[in-house]
């Protein structure tokens, strides 16, 4: 496993809890040393994960007493969904469809969603959108996402018909 998550961010995002400072602010003024600073650390969890435990660890790896760490809301964990056979036999249907060969591995996905919110109402959550990207192109939330025109339309055609499976079976 150390080896895995060390060759890649990506693995080691579903491997780990992980932590990045995605702000900075400090200083009042161009030419003034700044007299406070401020840094947003936004954690990702893995399910399980004690949210105060990852405070403590934030903590203790700062090693500064004059750094405070001030959780921004409440964290609100929630349970992965299941499996469930009615949802994965139509996926693994339409893939063999559109894609003859290419298995259905189901991932944790290393964004954070609002379906931890549905879940926590007893809704299972799926993340599936069969669109493929390059593996070492990641531009997600960059200024500069794209998709390519082919894989839109993949998945485009994918999802529609994965709804029209899923809501013809009820």
């Amino acid at each position: 496993m150390k080896r895995l998550a060390g060759q890649s961010a990506w693995y080691n995002a579903q491997m780990r809890t992980t932590c990045v400072a995605t702000r900075l602010e400090g200083g009042h003024a161009e030419n003034a040393l700044p007299q406070v600073a401020r840094a947003t650390v936004n954690c990702r969890m893995l399910p399980g994960a004690d949210p105060k435990e990852v405070a403590q660890t934030l903590v203790r790896v700062l090693d500064d007493d004059k750094i405070e760490v001030t959780p921004i809301g409440e964290p609100r964990p929630s349970q992965p969904s299941p499996l469930r056979p009615d949802v994965m036999g139509p996926i693994e249907r339409i893939t063999n469809e559109l894609w003859p060969g290419v298995p259905v591995i189901p991932t944790m996905s290393t964004g954070a969603t609002d379906g931890l919110y549905l879940r926590n109402a007893g809704i299972p959550v799926y993340g599936v959108d069969g669109i493929f990207t390059e593996v070492d192109d990641t531009r997600a939330h960059g200024r500069d996402e794209r998709l390519g025109a082919k894989e839109f339309y993949e998945g485009r055609e994918f999802l529609y018909r994965l709804v029209k499976a899923l809501a013809s079976a009820r």
